[in-house]
């Protein structure tokens, strides 16, 4: 048997087609640009979702938001696609679903780090000004995604934590846009190493607030 996918492949496998087009259209670039883009947003996302979640109690903030927020919002026959729509839709009408959904979520997971992490992405992908943009589109998926994955597997927050961990630990390692970008989030002192110091740093801005 093939090795599981990571959860950014799996992610990704279940956004080609007509989803990916209507985010390639939102940004106002082509399938191939937007693949790549969101891609390494789903690396970083996902990533930085890890070390929130190395703590316990960071694991369990981030469990408590899924079912509260986020546990069947993917649910429908149509899965992400259906909520992709829902969030798109959003943003060009100012909806609930939409833009401030999409900031509110990427502020527990980026923390103080949110315009570092976008500033990023538009440079290493092009996407320049719209990476912001993207990260709000794909923020509400991720955690709707996980939410279906954690109620499916049966997990309680613990065995989230230990999934997010193996899911950071395989984007560091595989490096690339994503995994260069997660690093420099967690090096949050600029020596090009992620210490304690940094950890500390990490460990107190995230998922907070959201009670």
């Amino acid at each position: 048997m093939n090795a599981p996918a990571s959860l950014t492949e799996e992610l990704l496998s279940q956004l080609q087609g007509a989803p990916l087009q209507q985010i390639a259209d939102q940004l106002g670039t082509n399938p191939s640009q937007a693949q790549s883009a969101v891609s390494a947003a789903l690396s970083m996302l996902l990533g930085a979702l890890g070390r929130n979640a190395a703590q316990p109690q960071g694991a369990a903030d981030l469990f408590g938001a899924l079912q509260r927020d986020h546990v069947g919002r993917a649910a429908g026959s149509g899965g992400l696609g259906d909520l992709l729509g829902s969030v798109l839709g959003g943003m060009g009408g100012g909806g609930a679903g939409g833009a401030a959904d999409g900031a509110s979520i990427l502020g527990h997971i980026l923390g103080g780090n949110q315009q570092r992490a976008e500033a990023g992405l538009g440079q290493a992908t092009g996407l320049g000004a719209n990476a912001g943009q993207l990260l709000q589109i794909l923020a509400p998926i991720v955690m709707a995604f996980l939410a279906q994955r954690a109620q499916a597997g049966g997990m309680d927050a613990g065995g989230l934590g230990a999934v997010l961990g193996r899911e950071q630990a395989q984007v560091r390692q595989q490096g690339g846009v994503g995994g260069d970008l997660l690093g420099s989030l967690l090096d949050q002192d600029g020596d090009g190493q992620v210490g304690l110091g940094d950890l500390i740093k990490i460990g107190g801005g995230l998922l907070g607030g959201r009670r």
